[in-house]
């Protein structure tokens, strides 16, 4: 969680909250392919890309 708290506090301090989108859309995508590649809905996530 400092990693969090220590990237928040970079992106207010320089105001770079476009970075915001970017650290979410990565974040999701790494979620989806750990989840995915072990789970029963892998041959669908597969589909997607």
């Amino acid at each position: 969680m400092d990693i969090l708290k220590d990237l928040w506090l970079f992106m207010k301090e320089r105001k770079k909250f476009w970075l915001l989108p970017i650290i979410i859309v990565l974040l999701l995508l790494g979620i989806l392919i750990v989840f995915g590649g072990s789970s029963a809905i892998a041959p669908f996530i597969y589909t997607l890309f």
